[in-house]
């Protein structure tokens, strides 16, 4: 199984420069200033937050500049700045094409220290007093080895992800089921929050939560507390104005609101994860404490929080279309795991992964990636090349990333066989949701997700489990099943 697991990603030729490349030193580009700018002290960032998140919105404030100054790349401010987040500059600049975009995973040339959700840090209170690995630039000394522990934790899970997998779903649609049976519609977050938990808990940390009554049943909203306070100064809620901007984006939650919870799930990990702390402090060198925490914050910031984005957005794609996508997964879900499902029948859906690489390009889990100069250098865009200074932040804004039009044919809408045949499997190369390339390799020396290939392969396996079990689903526009029709 582990074998089928890692060979998971689609063989793809290699480009003969893909968008990971490094920039070369020169170019006959010419090199042009950055447009855009910063505005009066705290005036100009006030008005950028007040038009991010109020009046225009994260897409609409990335495009309208970037339609302004006629340009991909440009200088503005990002959230969060006064009154209360004094020791955060707000100052970047902005990287919206795949080109500039990729200098963001060139470690040559950029650094990724503290730089998760931008030059803001939540509180490493909020982590055990540790700078877990996401936080973590390449350079640092334990960025390897935590990296590897990670590796190793997603190969070790391999001969149970299947199963356990298939397990988990089943309870999830029995829920949902159970729900429909008395309402017109059922929402699938919860459900799919309790089976992601449940999931990940078995998997990642060797941990079953039915151990421990309290943690089945609250485990999964103590960690949704806990990502909330963290991110709720960077992230747009959608509420009645001002109030979120006062409440929310104006200064930072402090930890003790969610200690309760967080504390009781480390001390589950320690308990029913020994195992598994055992091997990160023996086998690679790691503290206990450093252990405890890396593993949380993998569990629930970046698969449980991964996941919790982006499955309800693909169920909705799936539910919601009316062009025959439903019929053609069905089709090719049936044909290709006669036998049953596995890596192998999954890896052979063309179709079904192409709807996976296609939600992420539309819908990533984490919109906005970061990176900090490392030196001075040249940023080239398709038609100019910009000096970026030592020190200066980068932040690209992938939902416009990937709707370049250079790249991506009719790139706003959605296309269910974009990623499929030669030329899809092609456009791989410029799939930069996790953090790099889909076409990279996650290694100690970069920043590219540990579970890159789990994520597609956990989505894939989601969608040929549902066409298994059903022969349709339908949602509404909020996103609520309203209606499942059992396979026949």
């Amino acid at each position: 199984m582990l074998g089928k697991v890692m060979s998971f990603s689609p063989g793809i030729p290699s480009p003969s420069l893909t968008p990971s490349s490094p920039p070369p030193a020169q170019t006959t580009l010419p090199v042009r200033t950055i447009p855009g700018g910063y505005g009066w002290p705290v005036l100009g960032p006030i008005r950028d937050r007040l038009d991010y998140f109020w009046f225009q919105g994260p897409e609409t404030f990335f495009r309208r500049r970037m339609e302004r100054h006629g340009s991909t790349v440009f200088r503005t401010n990002v959230p969060p700045t006064f009154p209360f987040f004094t020791g955060v500059n707000p100052n970047v600049i902005a990287v919206l094409d795949c080109k500039s975009f990729a200098h963001l995973f060139d470690m040559e040339i950029v650094e990724k220290r503290n730089v998760l959700v931008g030059d803001f840090m939540p509180s490493v209170r909020f982590t055990g007093d540790q700078r877990v690995c996401a936080y973590l630039d390449p350079t640092e000394s334990q960025h390897a080895k935590i990296k590897d522990f990670s590796i190793d934790l997603l190969k070790r899970s391999a001969p149970i992800w299947v199963p356990t997998l298939s397990s988990n779903l089943d309870v999830m649609w029995d829920s949902i089921e159970s729900t429909l049976s008395t309402s017109s519609s059922a929402s699938p977050l919860v459900p799919l929050q309790k089976f992601l938990f449940a999931f990940f808990s078995r998997c990642l940390i060797g941990a079953d939560p039915s151990t421990s009554p309290e943690v089945a049943n609250w485990g999964y909203l103590w960690i949704d507390l806990w990502l909330a306070l963290q991110l709720l100064p960077t992230v747009r809620l959608g509420l009645l104005q001002p109030l979120e901007e006062i409440f929310a984006h104006s200064f930072a939650y402090p930890f003790f609101l969610v200690s309760g919870g967080y504390n009781k799930l480390a001390k589950f990990i320690e308990k029913e994860g020994k195992e598994v702390v055992e091997r990160g402090k023996v086998e690679f060198g790691l503290g206990e404490e450093e252990v405890v925490h890396n593993l949380l914050f993998i569990l629930g910031f970046n698969a449980y929080g991964g996941f919790s984005i982006f499955l309800p957005k693909l169920l909705k794609i799936i539910g919601s279309d009316s062009t025959g996508m439903q019929q053609r997964l069905r089709e090719e879900v049936r044909t290709k795991s006669c036998e049953g499902l596995s890596v192998e029948s999954v890896k052979e859906m063309e179709l079904v992964q192409s709807v996976v690489y296609e939600t992420l390009r539309l819908n990533p889990p984490v919109p906005l990636q970061y990176a900090r100069a490392r030196k001075d250098f040249l940023l080239t865009s398709y038609d100019s090349a910009h000096e970026i200074k030592k020190g200066e932040l980068l932040c690209g804004y992938q939902p416009l990333v990937m709707r370049d039009p250079k790249v991506f044919n009719d790139p706003e809408s959605f296309m269910l066989d974009r990623f499929t045949k030669e030329k899809g499997r092609e456009l791989l190369n410029y799939l930069y949701w996790s953090n790099g390339p889909q076409t990279g390799l996650p290694s100690r020396s970069n920043k590219q997700c540990a579970g890159k290939d789990y994520v597609t392969l956990t989505a894939s396996l989601l969608v040929a489990h549902l066409f298994r079990r059903y022969d349709s689903i339908t949602c509404n526009s909020s996103g609520s099943i309203t209606a499942v029709q059992k396979a026949t």
